[in-house]
């Protein structure tokens, strides 16, 4: 058996407690479109998809879902991080969040926040949350990681 390649990152599927809201807020921050509506037994997904199909987010309702916020500490998803080609894309990135109403704040730690972006040796990060609290991360790479 040969070597298998690496996959890439098919979607991102997240349960949502209000999938109208989450609807509205993922086309206005992703520039994304409803591809298709996937029904489950106790719920429903909605595909959305950018045009050239290179970003997928599933948000899924389910009818047994406690309407409770997410919570990182708790097992499963931490956060979903999505790379951008520089520091000045991210900064376009912050100020089209807070155009949309993700406010900034010294830490994002409650929904609709964003932190500063914060330039470690790696890169720099911008860290929001979304209307149930989900933690999503913009980042760009340090010069030096992009070229290895």
């Amino acid at each position: 058996m040969g070597k298998l390649t690496n996959p890439t990152l098919h979607h991102l599927a997240l349960t949502v407690t209000d999938l109208d809201a989450s609807l509205a807020w993922y086309q206005e921050v992703f520039d994304v479109s409803p591809l298709m509506e996937v029904p489950h037994p106790g719920g429903i997904g909605v595909l959305l998809a950018d045009q050239d199909l290179t970003l997928m987010i599933v948000l899924h309702r389910h009818d047994a879902n406690q309407p409770e916020r997410f919570s990182e500490m708790r097992t499963g998803l931490d956060h979903a991080g999505f790379m951008v080609a520089s520091r000045a894309e991210l900064e376009r990135w912050r100020d089209h969040l807070a155009a949309l109403g993700v406010v900034p704040y010294a830490e994002a730690a409650s929904p609709l926040t964003q932190s500063p972006i914060a330039d470690e040796p790696y890169g720099s990060v911008l860290v929001f949350r979304d209307p149930d609290n989900i933690q999503l991360e913009f980042i760009a790479l340090a010069a030096e990681e992009t070229q290895s």
